[in-house]
């Protein structure tokens, strides 16, 4: 549709074209008469959009303004934000222009004011395309004749008015699920139908189950899906044997957490009579059972991703796949698509190799008791592992070339530790602190990047239809910004004209390694980047330094992984020759696929911050007015962010900063006492108390505490 949108903005672009009905236009651009109904469609959506208009006579002609098309994200407030596809920077909205839309409404908005240096762009919502949901959650308040909903989203901007007879089965204080049947105009608010009632607030899981219900998540696999996913049983089919490497009885190990459960790649390596290394990567060959418009295809596409909600998983593919026939088990017959890798002293890869293979893994590892056995202290673990100990010792070594060899290219290793939150039996949390990795992370991570590289890089010269992970150069005023901080600790990150380098971010990270400011630093170096996506075209991975990068190896959980196993599959089948038509199509698929895929991912992400936030709250309830050191992680107009050690970030107001007003210096992101001239900047220690935190809002508060100078 968006070419047949194009060719008809063209043609009424032409100095000669005059105003002419939808017939006319049809006539002379020649469009066939079984396809005259879908050109209607166009010009409908084309002048819903505004993007051309009709007079009174019903003639067509572009639009005399210009409007954008974007995502409005509403502030409690009332104001909010419009995000251009293609634009760095958000337009503001005031609550006037606002047009009464809701958090996560698709708008068209008109520029009023223009953006510069001091203040961004304004602009004015003149119409409302597309309302985000129709459903909601939230807590039901009961006022015997009528009831109302507060939804979950504090942004949504109103609360939901149910009448009497669209109660349902719903109580007071429950987690309920509300169709809106009519939406907010001017003052009334908008209107609901309670039509799943989730259960009481304080119910154990209530508060996931709330946000899965929230972004619409699929909790479940339709029947048929999983009827799909049984019928491959437990076993490999041993007639295909023959056409993969029996790779059967080497030495292969999988490393992972200790909970985890679907197992997608395993490992070996091996030293070569020529002193070079060989990296074998073995990943699940999912799109073996996983076939091309099949269901369980459709449902992954949906899905995008697997999401991991502490302790919760919601799995792209069913259990049957994704901890069954898919999951490279120790001790059981596994299909693979692997990649063997000669990779030389200096970390370079000299030549590689695709194939089709069938493994058996010979130990299921996890992290920590990998670590133990390149640290040599646990003697238990030692001496069960005895026979494999080489081969660790031999990963590790490789593990430390290969990084090397980043961090020369400008891999940026921002060290930010992950949170942990450790629930009990009913998904209280009990203790939240900083996710401890080791050495033995860093193998699977070097492993897999290498492998990503790999077959980025040879599928990018085969000019394949591909999906590629790209992260792009970051923008060049973010980097002028962030260096306004940095000056602070006589740090630069160096631009060669209007670009900029991995390695200039690589160097300030290796001059800030452990010292304190590490955390602060390597925090703003990530807001300063890009967020990372998929596109159909290969952009390199500025993060990773890296000219061609993808996602191959986790295709049980993530869709583009399965798509390129899917491509690269055809590939091998077809010894690399693939009819045009086959090839059109996986081009238009991949440009397809990616947007969904980052759409899927972004959705992905907010559901788990989401989780963490409310685990968060839920804990720092109990801990209201304890005091905690802290650091200042961040300044606002409306207060400062401060991160506790166990990574439990709050916010401090400005009217909890003391009993003086404080000045928000934009420009260098720090707050300076009107009378007192004191200043708090990104960075510095402080020492707060828990003044409130909320679970149902997400929210934590913290005030700060003088020292005592006595």
């Amino acid at each position: 549709m968006e070419e047949r949108e194009q060719k008809i903005l063209d043609f009424m672009s032409d100095e000669d074209y005059v105003p002419m009905k939808a017939k006319e236009i049809a006539m002379i651009m020649r469009v066939p008469q079984n396809e005259y109904h879908e050109f209607l469609e166009v010009i409908g959506k084309l002048e819903l959009e505004l993007k051309i208009e009709k007079n009174r006579k019903n003639r067509y002609s572009l639009s005399k303004k210009t409007y954008y098309l974007g995502k409005y994200r509403k502030n409690a407030k009332g104001f909010g934000f419009v995000k251009i596809e293609e634009q760095e920077d958000e337009i503001y909205i005031s609550k006037e222009n606002s047009l009464n839309a809701l958090n996560g409404d698709q708008v068209l908005i008109e520029i009023i004011e223009e953006g510069n240096k001091i203040k961004r762009a304004e602009g004015k919502i003149v119409k409302i395309l597309k309302h985000e949901k129709d459903t909601l959650v939230g807590t039901f308040q009961n006022n015997k004749n009528f009831g109302f909903v507060v939804p979950d989203d504090k942004n949504f901007g109103t609360d939901i008015y149910i009448s009497k007879k669209n109660f349902g089965k719903a109580r007071n204080n429950h987690k309920v699920l509300v169709k809106i049947i009519k939406y907010p105009e001017k003052n009334k608010k908008a209107e609901g139908k309670i039509i799943e009632v989730l259960g009481n607030v304080n119910e154990a899981g209530v508060d996931m189950l709330s946000i899965i219900k929230e972004h619409n998540l699929p909790s479940t696999f339709p029947e048929p899906v999983v009827d799909e996913a049984k019928k491959y049983g437990n076993r490999i089919d041993e007639k295909d044997i023959q056409n993969r490497v029996d790779l059967r009885g080497k030495t292969i190990f999988t490393i992972d957490g200790e909970d985890a459960k679907d197992l997608d790649d395993a490992v070996s390596v091996e030293k070569l009579e020529n002193g070079n290394y060989k990296l074998n990567v073995h990943i699940a060959d999912v799109s073996y059972y996983v076939k091309e418009n099949s269901l369980l295809d459709k449902e992954a596409l949906i899905r995008g991703t697997s999401i991991y909600m502490l302790g919760r998983v919601i799995p792209m593919l069913p259990r049957e796949l994704s901890n069954g026939i898919c999951s490279l088990n120790a001790g059981e017959d596994r299909f693979t698509l692997s990649c063997s890798m000669e990779i030389n002293k200096e970390g370079k890869v000299l030549s590689s190799e695709i194939y089709k293979a069938v493994i058996c893994v010979t130990e299921r590892m996890n992290y920590k008791d990998v670590q133990k056995i390149l640290d040599g202290e646990d003697e238990a673990v030692l001496k069960r592992y005895e026979p494999y100990i080489k081969n660790f010792k031999l990963m590790e070594e490789l593990a430390k070339i290969l990084k090397q060899r980043r961090l020369k290219d400008g891999y940026l290793n921002l060290d930010i530790p992950e949170t942990k939150i450790e629930l009990d039996i009913d998904g209280k949390p009990i203790s939240i602190g900083k996710y401890e990795t080791s050495f033995a992370n860093e193998i699977i991570e070097q492993f897999m990047l290498t492998a990503n590289e790999t077959i980025a890089e040879k599928f990018y010269w085969l000019e394949a239809p591909f999906i590629y992970r790209v992260h792009e150069e970051p923008d060049m005023d973010k980097v002028r910004e962030l260096n306004k901080f940095l000056y602070n600790y006589g740090l630069k990150i160096k631009c060669s004209g209007d670009h900029v380098y991995p390695k200039e971010f690589a160097k300030v990270l290796e001059e800030i390694k452990g010292k304190e400011e590490e955390r602060v630093i390597s925090t703003l170096i990530l807001r300063t980047l890009k967020l990372a996506r998929y596109e159909n075209e290969n952009k390199g991975h500025f993060g990773i330094a890296s000219k061609y990068y993808c996602h191959f190896t986790s295709p049980i959980r993530r869709y583009p992984d399965l798509f390129i196993h899917r491509i690269i599959s055809k590939y091998l089948k077809e010894n690399y020759i693939i009819e045009q038509d086959e090839y059109n199509k996986y081009k238009e698929e991949a440009k397809d696929r990616s947007k969904k895929s980052s759409e899927r991912e972004k959705v992905a992400t907010e559901v788990e911050r989401e989780a963490d936030k409310m685990k968060m709250a839920e804990y720092m309830e109990g801990k209201v007015g304890e005091e905690y050191d802290g650091i200042v992680s961040s300044i606002a107009q409306f207060g400062m962010f401060v991160e506790l050690e166990n990574t439990v970030e709050g916010l401090i107001r400005f009217e909890d900063l003391g009993d003086e007003y404080f000045i928000y210096d934009e420009e260098r992101k720090r707050l300076i006492g009107e009378i007192t001239k004191t200043e708090y900047k990104i960075g510095d220690k402080v020492k707060i108390r828990v003044k409130r935190a909320s679970k149902i809002l997400r929210e934590i508060d913290f005030e700060l505490v003088k020292e005592d100078m006595n």
